[in-house]
Parts: structure tokens; C-alpha cells; sequence
């Protein structure tokens, strides 16, 4: 009988260390494609190829797993944007590097877009998850608060979101000139 016992995986040994993350990275997937109302604990768990009982061990329910899932996509996107203005020295630049990641970060991929609607939806009527809009519109304003005023800041931020939205909903695809013709009317304004 010992012998039994010994010759058995441990639980640690049977558990993917990653598996959480396999799990959050699925529910993104599932979100882009069905969106939060047909996101569901199985469709997850199928997705991520991992037994349905995971969902229950690593999260306190669909709303923990949503929660957890936007805040990953957002801190993604903030570093991305990060990255993207770290380049600019100037505020030329900056202008510059605001549009490429509009034209290529927030507008370049239907699975993106399609998750930055599910959580403008959701945060808009669920407020337990403004925490992760405040965090990501103030991060990404202090990212550009390094070439702009507070004000200009914010003007910028709402023309990126309004594209995001605006392309999401199927709006047309803007012409990558007209993006910085927009950013430049805002920094000349408020010149």
C-alpha cells in the first residue's frame, strides 16, 4: 500500500504551474470571439484544455475571471503604449509614436478591438471594474504626460478611445494622415 502511495504523482507534479494563465489568456479568446455574455465557465475551461474544476480552484467565480482577464489586456496595452513612446524624444515624436499605436496597437486587430468594446461595455455598467479603466487611462495619460499638458493628455486619450470605439463598432478605417492630422489639431489647440 505505501508503495502505491509513493508511486503516485504528487499534487503539485499534476498541477501546470502556468495553468492559471492558460486560463485567463482562453478567456480572452473566448471574449473576442463571443463576447462577455457568452463567455461561460465551461467555454473557458474547454478553451484553455483544462478540467472544468480549474475555473472554481483559481478564481472566485466568472466575475473574478473577468476581472482578472481585462486587467491582464489592459496592463498589456499600457506597456505596449509605453514602449511605443519610450522612442520619442521630441514632441514630434510623440505624436508620432501616438499614432503608429493607434493605427497599429488599438486598430490593427479585430481580436483587440473586440475586447476593448467587451470591457467598455461592461465597465460602463458594472463599476467593480472602473479600477482597471482608472488604472489604464491614468497610466497611459502620465505615459504621455512626459511631452503634454494634463489637458492635452486627456484630449488625446479620449481621441484614442473614441477611434477604438469607432472602429469597433465598424466604423470606417481611418487613413493613417488623418490620425496625426487629429493629434496635431489637439496639440496646436492647445498650444
Amino acid at each position: 500500500m505505501n508503495a502505491m502511495i509513493a508511486d503516485m504523482p504528487s499534487q503539485s507534479s499534476r498541477v501546470d504551474p502556468e495553468r492559471q494563465q492558460h486560463i485567463i489568456d482562453a478567456a480572452l479568446r473566448v471574449i473576442a470571439s463571443r463576447g462577455v455574455a457568452g463567455t461561460s465557465h465551461r467555454g473557458v475551461a474547454a478553451e484553455a484544455h483544462v478540467p472544468l474544476g480549474s475555473m472554481t480552484y483559481y478564481f472566485d467565480g466568472m466575475h473574478d475571471l473577468l476581472h482578472q482577464a481585462f486587467d491582464q489586456f489592459a496592463r498589456a496595452s499600457v506597456l505596449k503604449f509605453a514602449a511605443r513612446m519610450q522612442s520619442a524624444s521630441t514632441v514630434d515624436e510623440a505624436c508620432d509614436a501616438i499614432a503608429l499605436s493607434i493605427e497599429r496597437d488599438m486598430l490593427g486587430n479585430q481580436r483587440d478591438l473586440n475586447i476593448n468594446l467587451e470591457f467598455y461595455t461592461l465597465a460602463a455598467r458594472d463599476l467593480s471594474f472602473r479600477d482597471i479603466s482608472d488604472r489604464w487611462m491614468s497610466a497611459t495619460q502620465k505615459v504621455m504626460g512626459r511631452f503634454f499638458d494634463s489637458e492635452t493628455t486627456v484630449l488625446l486619450d479620449a481621441m484614442i478611445e473614441g477611434l477604438t470605439l469607432h472602429r469597433a463598432l465598424g466604423g470606417e478605417p481611418r487613413n493613417p494622415q488623418s490620425i496625426r492630422d487629429g493629434i496635431r489639431r489637439i496639440i496646436d489647440h492647445r498650444r
